[in-house]
């Protein structure tokens, strides 16, 4: 396995901690943690790992003039809990670009200095939501591998993440469904789609099969789901997540999403994505040829495992998670999704299919009404309901040159639907 060359953005997340438990798990000298990059909600703890793992570069989201100071403060803070008083102070950039500039930072486009030595570089895109699409570029164009957990960058802007791509299989999933089709299609031949070694149309593929867990309200009526708190949504039954992604999973808009990403990530027609719900998430994903045969990625629900396939792909760490106990009795089940109870995943097929920017304004829509959920301001079902009015009040713009989509369209239809959003919330009262 070759030494690695890291920028993780948004560290202090979910995702981002998980990374670097791997990162300290794994031998020294296999990953090198070139920068690190957050929104700027704990920076206590961004000082935290910069310390623990030599980072000579932190970039921070917000605009706010105090953060390098205050930054700087919890670094000295920290040297001095932790008796670590020698070593470079690392340069702080802040401001609603550094995220992007940080990760652009490696490849050989950004330099020789940059993944050089025989190094891999490898960008690992932890950010929630629609903002994490500008670093997913800027990650793409540096010529860096691009380890993707940032699923709304690639709903949003599909066609600009291709058309960034700089080499087939420059983009390796993260999440776990998409890092399990990836897993179960090395069985079988798809030289196609943006994970693709080779992309020549070949495909022996008859269908992907998403297993989704069902959140917290699998088997609930519609009446029940009238009553739902922000509390109880948050409340997953499997996975420790943020608080957006958690919402998102208990009404199955994520299942949405990741049935747009793994439409573009393996180009697979949206009708030949099926999906179904497995309680236990243990099988993350299953890929179904045209011979009969379905090969399934089965291991315990742990995102590190994902994750340090997402830094180390095609290679494999060893022992990042647990494996199955096979030696004893278990049992899997798997249920049909409940279209009429959860719509999202019907949601997200329509808008897949509408036209290029349609993915942009349910994502937008939706992040809105997520908010304004979790403030008190909508009911959980009013999510999906405006989501869907959104949608169906939507008109994409004309098409440019060639039918290419435009990174103003992508923004344009992002503002018109969160405004579109909250002007149907505020209807709802």
């Amino acid at each position: 396995m070759r030494p690695t060359d890291l920028v993780l953005l948004g560290s202090t997340g979910s995702i981002g901690t998980q990374a670097l438990d791997v990162v300290a798990a794994a031998p020294p000298g296999t990953f090198r943690v070139r920068a690190l990059a957050a929104g700027g909600g704990n920076l206590a703890l961004l000082a935290e790992q910069a310390l623990a793992h030599d980072v000579p570069v932190l970039a921070v989201a917000s605009a706010d003039p105090a953060v390098p100071g205050r930054l700087r403060e919890l670094l000295a803070d920290e040297r001095a809990r932790t008796g670590r008083a020698d070593g470079p102070e690392p340069e702080i950039r802040t401001g609603p670009d550094a995220v992007t500039e940080v990760a652009g930072s490696l490849g050989p486009a950004a330099g020789p200095a940059a993944g050089g030595d025989g190094r891999r570089a490898v960008v690992l895109n932890g950010i929630t939501g629609s903002v994490g699409l500008a670093p997913t570029l800027a990650a793409l164009r540096s010529g860096a591998t691009l380890a993707l957990a940032n699923k709304e960058s690639l709903v949003v802007g599909g066609a600009l993440v291709k058309a960034a791509q700089q080499r087939p299989g420059q983009v390796v999933p993260v999440d776990s469904e998409h890092s399990a089709l990836a897993q179960a299609l090395r069985a079988g031949r798809h030289e196609k789609g943006m994970t693709a070694d080779v992309v020549t149309g070949r495909t022996e593929v008859r269908r992907l099969v998403l297993t989704a867990s069902g959140g917290p309200f699998r088997g609930a009526t519609r009446d029940r789901l009238a009553r739902v708190t922000p509390a109880q949504a948050l409340a997953h039954p499997t996975w420790t997540m943020g608080p957006v992604v958690t919402v998102n999973s208990a009404t199955l808009v994520n299942k949405g999403l990741e049935l747009i990403e793994a439409h573009l990530l393996f180009d697979v027609p949206v009708p030949d994505i099926t999906v179904v719900v497995h309680p236990q998430s243990v099988v993350h994903s299953m890929v179904e040829f045209h011979d009969g045969s379905t090969v399934a990625q089965a291991s315990p629900p742990d995102m590190h495992l994902p994750i340090a396939l997402g830094l180390t792909w095609p290679d494999r760490a060893v022992g990042v998670a647990a494996p199955c106990a096979w030696d004893q009795a278990t049992a899997w089940t798997f249920e049909p999704l409940d279209d009429a109870t959860f719509p999202a995943v019907g949601l997200a097929r329509s808008a897949a299919t509408a036209s290029p920017s349609h993915p942009a304004v349910l994502n937008a829509a939706n992040e809105q009404c997520v908010a304004a959920f979790l403030q008190g301001r909508l009911t959980y079902l009013g999510i999906t309901d405006v989501v869907q009015e959104v949608l169906a009040a939507y008109s994409p713009p004309p098409a440019g040159p060639g039918g290419a989509l435009a990174l103003a369209d992508v923004l344009g239809a992002e503002e018109w639907a969160r405004a579109r959003a909250e002007e149907l919330i505020a209807r709802r009262g």
